[in-house]
């Protein structure tokens, strides 16, 4: 019985000693704010307040570790087997009387103690102390704080601009009592009432009650979001999907595109009309390519097929198959008409006979899919790049390897030779483009400012400019002297996977809205040159 007693007693002491840790948090939070905008009093109360609930809790804890451990029993120990009477029965009383008593005292005392601090008279002044009887509580900030009309954590020189929040309007100040006359004046006869002049009539005081204290939230430091642009022009006859691929025709009067929807569109520049579809692939469509004669196009897609077409109506002229080296992911074509490079997601490059009809050469080396072809303005050399970044430069008549380097951290999206050939322009996922020296191998510039991936590249006729089209959403115009930025064009649609030069020097891309919009070379807003069908 006594056992059961003594748990009873720790529990009880237990559930005080939680219950001062909860007082002691309260507490804590209170000698915090304290602390930072009230008064160094003020805090050194609560920091006392806090010391006592904390030995409060320890005493309680330890109350009841004792009671329930048993090593505070109720009435003396007797030895096992001696009598219960007599002088034998006595013996040395270790039941620690004393120390029961006081813990059994502990959780009266313990709740007297939590009374007082929850209903001390400290609560009605809000833990402020007035200066004086009769003035105003005067509240000083500690030094290296910010004032209450600063804002916490930033330099006011720094500060956004806001609006001013709403504030409920100050309760009216009673009025001025006059001031107590000087020590002279008590033993000066009375001013005669002709020569004091009247006091002005004093309205009367309206009484306004004091607004409860309101918790001002401060303004907004976020920026509020842009105007969502105005919706983009649709054209039924436009592309449904994606437009991959651009190329201008030799004459400049017409343009290109293959998109994801899987076709091939011929566009009039000046007539600003879609001419006609071309043809379609049985799969998405990654280039579309002028023929250097200017009466066919060669197209090449995902289905693995190369198609040689009729500018005129479109016909197939001949269908050149990758067979088992899969998917054509670029295309790139001699100047004189007689080579064309491709690659290919097997990672192999192979070079076809175009007069012939026949594969010239399948090199293999690149151990990942390959992302990029260009041909060198002589013809006489073909350059590769893959997925893993490395570059790959080919003999096309031997079909020889002739270096092979690790250009990008990313894959190589774009490459373009230079007009001299033996420099190229590459784009990557590591969101640069650098220009190469082929007889050395060696990086010559850099062009930074592409927030994503570089995915496409064109040249300049003079080869002067540089056009990169990314999947940041922006075209970036370059100066090939200096590698310094010309002008960007922001898409604020998407990704931009494809870009060109007009015949004219303004820039052209298509991307991820369907459309290709035409940008002035000197920066600025573009237009959209042919829309995408309606989504």
């Amino acid at each position: 019985m006594n056992r059961v007693v003594d748990r009873l007693i720790a529990i009880i002491l237990l559930v005080m000693a939680v219950a001062c840790v909860w007082r002691a948090w309260l507490v804590l939070g209170d000698a915090v704010v304290a602390w930072r905008g009230v008064s160094s009093f003020a805090g050194d109360s609560a920091l006392m307040r806090l010391a006592g609930l904390v030995v409060a809790a320890l005493a309680c804890l330890l109350g009841a570790l004792l009671f329930w451990a048993g090593l505070l029993p109720g009435r003396p120990n007797h030895q096992a087997g001696a009598p219960l009477f007599g002088r034998a029965a006595e013996v040395q009383d270790t039941s620690r009387s004393g120390l029961r008593k006081v813990c059994l005292a502990l959780p009266l005392v313990v709740l007297a103690a939590l009374a007082v601090d929850r209903f001390g008279p400290w609560h009605d002044r809000g833990g402020e102390i007035a200066s004086q009887p009769g003035e105003p509580k005067s509240v000083e900030p500690k030094q290296n704080e910010p004032k209450a009309d600063e804002p916490k954590g930033q330099d006011v020189a720094s500060a956004p601009p806001a609006q001013e929040p709403a504030v409920p309007p100050p309760a009216a100040a009673p009025a001025p009592s006059p001031p107590p006359p000087p020590p002279e004046a008590a033993n000066l006869p009375p001013t005669p009432p002709a020569l004091a002049p009247p006091p002005p009539p004093t309205p009367p005081t309206p009484t306004v009650p004091t607004p409860p204290e309101v918790a001002v939230i401060p303004p907004p430091t976020v920026a509020p979001l842009p105007p969502a642009p105005p919706p983009l022009p649709t054209e039924p006859e436009g592309h449904r999907d994606a437009v991959v691929w651009l190329a201008v025709a030799p004459d400049g009067h017409s343009i290109m595109s293959a998109s994801t929807d899987h076709t091939i569109k011929l566009w009039d520049i000046a007539g600003k009309h879609l001419i006609r579809t071309l043809g379609a692939h049985k799969d998405m469509v990654r280039t579309a390519l002028f023929m250097p004669d200017g009466v066919s196009a060669l197209t090449a897609g995902d289905d693995g097929e190369i198609v040689q077409r009729k500018l005129s109506d479109g016909a197939v002229l001949h269908v050149f198959s990758a067979g088992e080296n899969g998917g054509v992911n670029k295309l790139a074509i001699s100047p004189d008409g007689k080579r064309a490079v491709t690659g290919h997601e097997t990672g192999n490059v192979i070079v076809w006979d175009l007069e012939k009809g026949t594969v010239l050469h399948v090199m293999s080396g690149h151990d990942w899919s390959v992302s990029a072809v260009a041909v060198s303005p002589d013809g006489t050399r073909a350059v590769s790049g893959s997925i893993d970044g490395t570059l790959k430069l080919w003999d096309i008549d031997s079909g020889k390897q002739l270096r092979s380097w690790h250009g990008h951290e990313q894959g190589t999206y774009g490459a373009v030779f230079a007009a001299d050939g033996h420099h190229l322009i590459t784009g990557s996922g590591d969101y640069t483009i650098k220009l190469w020296d082929l007889d050395s191998g060696r990086e010559v510039r850099r062009f930074e400012g592409h927030e994503g991936t570089v995915y496409t590249l064109a040249l300049s006729a003079d080869g002067k400019r540089l056009v990169s089209g990314s999947l940041d959403g922006t075209a970036r115009l370059w100066d090939m002297e200096t590698g310094n930025q010309v002008a960007m064009f922001d898409s604020q649609t998407g990704p931009i996977y494809a870009v060109a030069f007009a015949a004219d020097g303004t820039v052209l891309t298509g991307g991820y809205d369907r459309t290709i919009r035409d940008w002035p070379a000197a920066g600025g807003d573009g237009v959209v040159l042919f829309a995408g069908a309606p989504g």
